[in-house]
């Protein structure tokens, strides 16, 4: 799995690079993947990683912040730009754990992952539709892993 590698990107483009470009750090191979993706395709016009926090309510009740991986725009097909919040997360983060006759360790870490994540969505989801942004939640599938 390509999910713990934790690396410092160099984009190729800076100036497209909202942010410090210098200090790009990416927390997964798959993130690194999204980087090379934004910073090479000419129809993301600006990008950024982790440049910006949004408050939500974690499942403890206390108030976070949560940094979205990425934040793009894009110029769409037809001419016009839009906003993207991105969140790359394995698929298998995206979905609630399967019950299990034992309960481990890893399980509540997996529920505890699972309920953080859907909070944090929930967050970003409301965040962006009050400023005409779409969230994306991209896993390996559409970045073309496995």
């Amino acid at each position: 799995m390509g999910e713990s590698i934790k690396s410092r990107f160099k984009p190729t483009y800076p100036k497209k690079y909202k942010g410090d470009s210098k200090n790009i750090i990416c927390r997964s191979s798959w993130e690194r993947r999204f980087c090379n993706y934004c910073d090479l395709n000419e129809n993301i016009l600006q990008w950024g990683s982790e440049e910006f926090w949004i408050p939500y309510r974690a499942p403890d009740g206390r108030t976070r912040r949560y940094f979205p991986d990425f934040i793009i725009k894009v110029k769409e097909p037809t001419g016009n730009t839009k906003t993207y919040v991105v969140e790359v997360k394995p698929d298998k983060q995206t979905r609630p754990p399967k019950p299990r006759k034992k309960v481990t360790k890893s399980y509540i870490y997996e529920c505890k992952t699972y309920a953080t994540n859907q909070a944090k969505w929930k967050a970003a989801t409301e965040w962006c539709k009050d400023r005409r942004i779409e969230f994306k939640i991209i896993t390996e599938k559409e970045l073309g892993i496995r």
